[in-house]
């Protein structure tokens, strides 16, 4: 049984690097970037800031001003995930798909309750999720997409496909004729790995990263060098909340000054085309 489970693995990994090169060559020369401006909404995040919202543990945000509205990410707790959507008056039922980054309670609690105020969505998922969260979805009248490789699922809007980690991960990235925009959920397989990937999808440099980054152990020294492979990359603005760690965000802030993009629940953060 070891084996064969080895085995599978070793197969998965295989076909995941494979699907990865046949995106890039057939998607070479064919990147369509933003038609318009998004406007990202964070409606869960570890941090307040809109006052009148509560702030936990997750993430969660809603991405309008694109060709379809997108549920990026659920949080953890129903009841504030609906107590921070009515707060800041947010129409999250206008979503017309929902992408989760990774299996993680914080960032699918509240889906199921969305589920159930919306019919009929497309879900996105690494295509390592498991059985029962399909049949969940399934159960509550919605669509899964397992993804592997990455894809466009909207005009300008790609996901990464799926990456290793301690949890596998997807990410969203923007294509703006200024350069990548990426946005993460924990950031599990590394950050700069989710750069690099989205560097590489497009084909040009990454010009923003925010989201969580799951760096709450990282020491200066680590952080400092996560900064210089942004910089590499071409990395001019960044927001690091929720899992990134309150030290962490403070070092971010330091190296990008007014480049550095405020986060929190409320924030709402312009992404141009």
């Amino acid at each position: 049984m070891k084996l064969r489970s080895r085995g599978n693995m070793r197969l998965n990994h295989w076909l995941l690097g494979v699907g990865f090169l046949l995106w890039m060559f057939s998607s070479a020369a064919h990147t369509s970037v933003l038609p318009e401006n998004a406007k990202v909404t964070i409606l869960y995040d570890n941090y307040v800031h809109t006052q009148g919202t509560k702030a936990d543990w997750g993430f969660s945000c809603l991405i309008e001003g694109t060709e379809k509205t997108i549920l990026f990410d659920a949080g953890t707790r129903p009841e504030i995930f609906w107590h921070n959507i009515q707060t800041l008056g947010v129409d999250v039922t206008k979503a017309d798909v929902v992408v989760i980054s990774h299996e993680h309670g914080d960032h699918t609690g509240g889906l199921w309750t969305f589920l159930e105020k919306k019919k009929n969505v497309s879900v996105y998922v690494p295509v390592s999720f498991s059985k029962e969260f399909e049949q969940k979805v399934k159960a509550a009248g919605s669509q899964i997409i397992r993804i592997t490789a990455p894809q466009e699922i909207c005009s300008g809007i790609y996901l990464t496909g799926e990456l290793k980690g301690r949890a596998n991960e997807q990410a969203l990235i923007f294509a703006t004729s200024r350069g990548t925009a990426v946005l993460t959920g924990c950031a599990h397989p590394g950050i700069v790995k989710i750069v690099e990937r989205s560097k590489a999808i497009l084909n040009q440099d990454v010009y923003f990263v925010f989201g969580g980054f799951h760096l709450m152990e990282h020491s200066q020294a680590q952080v400092n060098q996560i900064i210089e492979a942004f910089q590499e990359s071409g990395v001019v603005k960044c927001g690091a909340t929720h899992c990134t760690g309150e030290q962490q965000i403070e070092w971010f802030k330091q190296a990008y000054g007014e480049n550095y993009v405020p986060m929190g629940v409320g924030s709402v953060i312009e992404i141009t085309k």
